[in-house]
């Protein structure tokens, strides 16, 4: 029986962002494959998990992986900032991208993009075994192609150190988004939570401004109020909603109205 030709599944962000449209994203901190699987259901573009903030361990990220891809969705997974291995793990197990937060300069950039890219861009460590590479079912040359060309990394700007350098760093080749977190943001300029701080608005409306220059795509996070503005700004990659915030609100809503129904029946009972 004669082998089968697999190519490595496209990136359906890039697909979308290339063609000038915008990705939606949804970000997860539950482990739980079926949490990613009713994400993927829904529709969205992407799925955002972590490794910086969330104890999830690798199996659970493979897991996701996988019930994203069965709707072919993306799966972006932030990594913890350690060796290169902790950037390269989630794309051999065929995430689609990586995010790598607080990139702080330059040389931190230049550091992730040769770990995070293969020849000629990178000198990302090769390994071809592995569920990007169809378990050794792509040929070397068009894997590395197809992992340059269909895999993505994204750069997090979340202090004001690297803003001097943001030019330097959003011209480097291999850098495929710059994405703006503006929590961590507001505690490094000294106004933890003030997102309506100036320097907040200057600095996101700055960022993707920079980006589109240098022929870049820029991301951020986002919400149902102000994804149009978002979009408007040039904003292609845009992160809306979580598991965790959408749980809390349900459970929070049925414990409202059953609190609310249970003292109308006491009520009803003793009056008064």
């Amino acid at each position: 029986m004669s082998g089968q030709y697999y190519g490595m599944r496209p990136s359906r962000v890039l697909r979308k962002m290339r063609a000038g449209g915008t990705a939606v994203s949804i970000k997860l901190n539950l482990a739980d494959a079926r949490v990613a699987e009713i994400a993927a259901r829904s529709g969205f573009d992407c799925i955002w998990t972590d490794m910086e903030h969330v104890p999830n361990d690798w199996s659970a990220i493979e897991k996701q992986i996988l019930a994203a891809k069965a709707y072919d969705v993306d799966v972006v997974v932030r990594v913890a900032r350690g060796s290169y291995s902790d950037y390269i793990r989630p794309l051999e197990m065929d995430a689609t991208g990586i995010m790598v937060p607080h990139i702080m300069s330059v040389d931190d950039a230049k550091t992730v993009i040769r770990n995070t890219k293969f020849h000629p861009v990178g000198l990302r460590p090769l390994d071809g075994g592995n569920a990007d590479g169809a378990y050794c079912g792509l040929e070397l040359l068009p894997y590395l192609e197809q992992a340059n060309d269909q895999r993505f990394n994204i750069f997090q700007i979340e202090d004001p150190e690297p803003l001097g350098q943001l030019d330097e760093i959003l011209a480097l080749p291999g850098l495929d988004m710059i994405f703006f977190g503006p929590g961590d943001f507001t505690q490094a300029i000294g106004e933890p939570g003030n997102f309506a701080h100036p320097l907040v608005a200057e600095t996101r409306k700055r960022i993707a401004e920079r980006a589109a220059f240098h022929g870049k795509f820029a991301g951020t996070v986002g919400s149902l109020d102000n994804f149009t503005e978002l979009a408007g700004l040039g904003y292609q990659f845009i992160s809306v909603g979580a598991d965790v915030v959408a749980l809390q609100q349900y459970f929070q809503h049925i414990t409202s109205e059953l609190s609310n129904k249970q003292a109308a029946l006491t009520k009803s009972i003793y009056g008064g």
